[in-house]
Order: C-alpha cells, then structure tokens, then sequence
C-alpha cells in the first residue's frame, strides 16, 4: 500500500489528456493514487496526434493499453506512406514507403537477435486516444478524476504542494505530496512557476482544416498517410475513409484568408468535393524544451515539458515516454522504496530525449522547406526525389525511438570502455547499461519481456541461481524486485552478460557476470538511495 506525506493525495495530476492519463494509470500500477484535474468537462477535440510509435507502444503494454488502442486505431494493412507533390495535377515526385503492422510483424517475427521490438506503431486519431485512455483512468478505483476543474494557483512548498482550484461548486485547495503538470503545451502551471522555454527557432503560424470529403481526386496517386505539397500544404488522412486535416502556413497578421478551403485546393492543385467542413482553427508551430523539468515537489511532463509541433512519426514519443519514467520514479518514492536521487534523475533521462526531437521535427520541417523552394525555382522532378530520397531516413528511424541511452544519469551503473555502435534506422541489441535491453521470443514462444516483473527484474543467465542471494537482499530492503532465471539461446546470443538487472521501463539498470560484494551499493545506486559519481556525471562502481 502507498505510504501517504502530508497531502489530502499523494500526486496531484493536472490534466487528463493521454499523458496524464498514463502517468495516474502507472502510479495506480504500483498501489499509489492519485487525483487528476482538468479543466474540460469531455475529452478535448485533440491532441493532433495520428501516430503512436513502437516504442510507445512497447511501453503501454504492460499498462495492458496497447491491445484497446489497436481495436480503435487505423487497420493494420493500411501502410504510413509520405506522399510528396508539386500539385495534384501530376504524378508525385516521390513516395516514402513505411510499411504497414501487418508488414511489420511478419518482418519481426523472422528475426530474434534483439534488434526487433515486439509492438509495432499503430496510427491512430488523438481524440481516440485521449478518450480510451481517459475511461481508463476515470474507471480505476485509486485514480479520482475530477474534470471541469481548473487551476487557478500552484504553491510549492518543501514539504508538499498546495493547488487552488475552481470548478462548478466554487473555489477549492487540493495539498499533494507532489504535483504533475500534464497540462499541455500552453501549461499554466510551467508559466505559473516561471519556468522559460528553449526554442528551436521562431513559432510560426498556420491554419489547419478538418473536413470529410470522398472524393476519389484525394488519392488518385494512391493512398498516402502524410501528403505533402510544393506550394505549402500538408494533408493528413486521419481514418482512410474521409476524414482529413490539412494545413498550411498563413501570415500572422490575415490568419490565412476568407476562405481556408480554397486556399487548401489552391496549394494541392485541384478542386475537390467537400462533404462537410468540420473546422477551422490557427495555431503556432513550436519546437520548445522548458529549461527545467522540475521545481522542488512539482514535475513537468509531455507537451507542458516540451511543447513540440507533431511532425512526420516524431509527435507522441516522448510524452508517453515521460510517462513511464516519471510515474514509476514518483512510486518508489511514494511507496518508500527510493530515495530523492531516483527523481533527480527524471530530468536528466528525459530532457535530452525532447531536445533530440525538437531538432528531428525541425529537420523535417526544414526538409519541407526546401522542397518548395526548390519546385518554386523550377528545379526538375528527377532532381527533386534526389533531394527527397537521402532524407527518407525520418520516416525509417527505428534506432531513434528505440536507442535512448540515458548516459549520466545518476541512477545507471555504468561501465568504462566504449559503448556499442547506434543506428539510426536499426536497433542497437545490446543490454549496455542505460539502454533499453533487447525484446527476445523465447523457445516458448513467449516475449521475455511479458515475464519481467513490474518494477525491477533480473535476468539470471547463470547455471548456478547467481542472482537469487542479490533478490533475497533486495527483497530484505523492501526493493520490489523479480527473479527470472533464463535458459534460452536466444537470450543469451544478446544479453552479453550472466546478470542483468532491467528497470520497468526496460532500460538495463546493471550487468556483470558476477555476484558482486557491493551489491548493497548498486542498490543504492538503482533505487536513488546515494551513489559515488564519476567525471561524467555516470555513477561507476568498482
């Protein structure tokens, strides 16, 4: 059971959108609850997300999310192509290919080294998913979500965390042992603190439009994820039946003009039927990382750290990622198992994730860019899918969302000597520590990584139960922690050492192939309890 602080709940959540969600439903996991404020009534008409990566899809499958959000998500046949155009009223200069879930799983499953996740991506409409998720939440026991509640005031005390908040039945105080701001990319409570944003460039304003059409002019080149036309305009079918949203930059000042059909149709070349115009909406486009994830007891989390424009396959990632890391993080301590280093590190694993996407969203705007200035100056269609081919790597960047090493972070026993090579477009199989360790199918059939245990989990590959005094100790000191012995080929080809120490969110914790004497320390280490840190900020035990 949850060990209670000071507050009326011990994680006060702002927000109920997908990574609110998660992160009260990841508390829940471990037995701490939480309440979750939001100042809408019903799920918002967002967030402009149609794509959840593998990545995040391996990690919202132990929340047992990933199967509910297949059943509502786009049809595992239909592929993520990125269509690319000087108008409609010629072929396409280029298609990248991204294959479909269906493609993908049959290409997984001739494989077994660990460089294969076990979840492919799912596209997916945002407000789907914030809804799905939102029932989830709303209908666990340990979870109070309050909607039509806004806050108003956040006070940061040293020993809990006071909010003010306005709803139907007037103004009211919620005191939390810590707070989490899930609240988007215009947040309250980051501006509220003070907290600054890291900019990657000025904002820039566009108009976007949902509408439904089915006219078959939409795909006469064939189906397309993601559009792309010279003249500035990006169409995303958001169901493959009729639902789309296009959108398009506008001047700051005439917010796109009178009519943002016809500017829609003027910049893909053709005039189309139109069923229904659903809405119109101007927005910023905005690559930002805030300066600091955390203010003492208060955490920032997805687009209120990092409010990032989703672009190409790059837009949900780090916020279910943030999550993850954040959720289990505040349980141990909550729970009485970590120590205040364990959140130290929060900040020091996940920033630098966000900082890696905003440059990635802000290549690919560029590689836009430079398409449509090129077709403006009348540079030839052959030359064009040159420029468009070598930059295909963003829609083939498996190695991005799954090569995370969280290097420096104080809760990692890290090694001397060079880590493994990384790659963009491949996973990296290795159980390195500070990267995610590989996903095997034993000879069972079964994926090792359903059988690692909620918290932390060692992987014993030795043939004398090496690691089973290591968990009895851990066990002692209250540190949940599961045993699996493994004796699989497979695993073994990969995971490069006897003793492995993994980390709910699969990032490899320890190794070594030895008992070790100080195993009291690297728990200390692991759970944030105290470390011995090395010049590069990595904690290095002998």
């Amino acid at each position: 059971m949850a060990r209670r602080g000071r507050g009326q709940t011990p994680v006060l959540i702002v927000g109920a959108g997908p990574v609110g969600a998660v992160t009260a439903l990841t508390l829940a996991r471990y037995g701490v609850p939480s309440t979750v404020v939001d100042r809408s009534v019903l799920p918002s008409a967002g967030p402009p997300m149609d794509v959840i990566d593998a990545r995040s899809m391996e990690l919202l499958r132990p929340l047992g999310l990933a199967d509910p959000i297949r059943a509502v998500g786009i049809g595992s046949h239909y592929s993520l192509d990125v269509l690319w155009t000087r108008g409609f009223t010629q072929p396409p200069v280029l298609v990248w290919h991204h294959p479909s879930v269906d493609q993908l799983r049959r290409q997984y499953a001739a494989v077994n080294d660990g460089t294969a996740p076990i979840e492919p991506y799912q596209r997916v409409r945002g407000p789907v998913v914030e809804r799905l998720l939102r029932q989830a939440a709303t209908a666990h026991p340990l979870i109070d979500v309050r909607p039509g509640s806004a806050v108003t005031a956040v006070e940061a005390a040293a020993d809990q965390v006071t909010v003010t908040v306005v709803d139907r039945t007037g103004q009211r105080t919620i005191t939390a042992d810590y707070l989490v701001a899930c609240d988007g990319a215009r947040s309250s409570v980051r501006r509220g603190l003070g907290i600054g944003l890291d900019p990657a460039g000025d904002s820039r304003p566009v108009c976007s439009v949902d509408f439904r059409s089915r006219d078959q002019r939409l795909r006469q080149y064939g189906r397309a994820f993601l559009t792309i036309a010279a003249a500035g305009l990006a169409l995303v079918s958001r169901d493959e039946d009729a639902l789309w949203t296009a959108c398009f930059p506008v001047d700051r000042h005439d917010g796109g003009g009178a009519d943002p059909l016809a500017e829609v149709q003027r910049r893909l070349g053709i005039a189309f039927t139109v069923d229904d115009l659903i809405s119109v909406a101007r927005w910023d486009v905005t690559l930002a990382v805030a300066s600091t994830y955390r203010v003492g007891r208060v955490f920032l989390a997805g687009d209120a750290a990092h409010p990032i424009t989703p672009t190409g396959v790059y837009g949900a990632s780090p916020g279910f990622g943030d999550a993850l890391d954040l959720g289990w993080k505040l349980a141990g301590v909550v729970n009485g198992w970590a120590g205040p280093r364990l959140l130290d590190s929060y900040e020091t694993e996940r920033r630098p994730v966000a900082l890696l996407y905003r440059e990635l969203c802000a290549d690919l705007l560029e590689v836009g860019r430079r398409f449509g200035r090129l077709a403006a100056a009348g540079v030839g269609p052959e030359q064009l899918a040159g420029f468009l081919e070598v930059q295909a790597h963003h829609i083939d960047n498996l190695g991005v969302h799954f090569g995370h090493r969280y290097v420096g972070s104080p809760v990692i026993v890290a090694e001397p000597g060079d880590p493994p090579l990384w790659s963009w477009r491949e996973i990296t199989g290795s159980t390195w520590p500070g990267g995610r360790a590989p996903s095997v199918r034993l000879s069972s059939g079964e994926q090792l990584y359903d059988k690692f245990g909620p918290v932390f989990t060692i992987i014993d590959l030795s043939a004398c139960g090496l690691g089973r005094d290591l968990v009895d100790h851990a066990m002692r000191r209250s540190v949940p922690i599961t045993y699996l012995a493994v004796d699989d080929r497979a695993v073994r080809a990969c995971y490069e050492r006897e003793l492995v120490l993994v980390r709910p969110d699969h990032h490899v914790g320890w190794r070594s192939d030895y008992a070790p004497v100080n195993w009291g320390e690297i728990l200390d280490v692991i759970t944030g309890q105290g470390c011995a840190v090395g010049a590069t900020g990595a904690t290095v035990l002998p």
